[in-house]
């Protein structure tokens, strides 16, 4: 009788727990249509902005600017560096400004994920990869345009 309990007590003690709780892999309903995703989206996903359009915007700028830095008379290689030093600055900036807006795209709970995603839809697309205490979900449509988010699987 011994030998029974501690069999058991051991194969117990070795199992670990194995009903520990999965992700749900359920499909959420955001909206009954996707009208007016990604309406405030320039190229980039989840409202980022077009990091490389601003620099060569800001290139464009610098580069046709009147007059230039003194002692500097003409546009030369000098000038170039100049501008391209200038600019890369600002397209650091853009990006981690990106980067912090894509870390919004992370939650602790699916009701605020699709809360968020309700009031924030012109900055997403379909496609946005939303990940939700951990368990990666994408934004799509089902068969009747409903926009949904739905587990991404790998």
């Amino acid at each position: 009788m011994r030998w029974i309990a501690l069999t058991i007590a051991v194969a117990v003690a070795t199992s670990g727990c194995v009903h520990a709780q999965r992700p749900e892999h359920r499909i959420y309903v955001i909206s009954e249509d996707a009208q007016g995703l990604g309406s405030d989206l320039g190229t980039g996903g989840a409202g980022l902005r077009d990091c490389d359009a601003e620099q060569h915007a800001c290139f464009n700028k610098c580069w046709k600017s009147d007059p230039l830095p003194y002692p500097h008379e003409k546009r030369d290689g000098w000038f170039y560096e100049y501008c391209t030093r200038e600019c890369r600055k600002l397209y650091m900036e853009c990006e981690k400004s990106n980067e912090k807006k894509a870390s919004e795209l992370k939650f602790s709970r699916v009701d605020e994920a699709i809360e968020w995603i309700r009031n924030h839809k012109a900055e997403i697309m379909l496609g946005t990869v939303v990940v939700i205490a951990g368990v990666a979900f994408i934004v799509t449509t089902g068969g009747s345009g409903a926009l949904i988010l739905a587990p991404l699987a790998l």
